[in-house]
C-alpha cells in the first residue's frame, strides 16, 4: 500500500520561505516520477513541480526561480523548498506519484 505524507506546511510572511516534505511508504521515489500540485480555494489543482526517475525536473511558470523540487533515495523523500514566498502561492499543496497515488496535502498560506 503506497502512503504519501506531506509535510512543512504553515504560514510565512511574503517573501518568506518554506520547505515542503513528502515522506514515501510502499513506493521507491527514485524509480517514480513524482511532483508537487497545489489547489487554492475556488481553483482547480495546478502542478507546481515534477521530478522523473532519471531526475528531469520540470516547472510551473509561476514558480522558476522561487521553488526547486529534489529527492533523497535514502530517505525515500521527495522535497519543494519554496522562497520569495508570495500571497499568490496560498495553497493546499499535494505531493503526487505519477502511478497514481496522492498525499493528503499540507497547507501553505502567505499572508502579512
Amino acid at each position: 500500500q503506497v502512503q504519501l505524507v506531506e509535510s512543512g506546511g504553515g504560514l510565512v510572511q511574503p517573501g518568506g520561505s518554506l520547505r515542503l516534505s513528502c515522506a514515501a511508504s510502499g513506493l521507491t521515489v527514485g524509480v517514480n516520477d513524482m511532483g508537487w500540485y497545489r489547489q487554492a480555494p475556488g481553483k482547480q489543482r495546478e502542478l507546481v513541480a515534477t521530478i522523473t526517475w532519471h531526475g528531469i525536473t520540470n516547472y510551473a511558470d509561476s514558480v522558476k526561480g522561487r521553488f526547486t523540487i529534489s529527492r533523497d533515495d535514502f530517505k525515500n523523500t521527495v522535497y519543494l523548498p519554496m522562497n520569495s514566498l508570495k500571497p499568490e502561492d496560498t495553497a493546499i499543496y499535494y505531493c503526487n506519484a505519477k502511478s497514481g497515488s496522492w498525499g493528503q496535502g499540507t497547507q501553505v498560506t502567505v499572508s502579512s
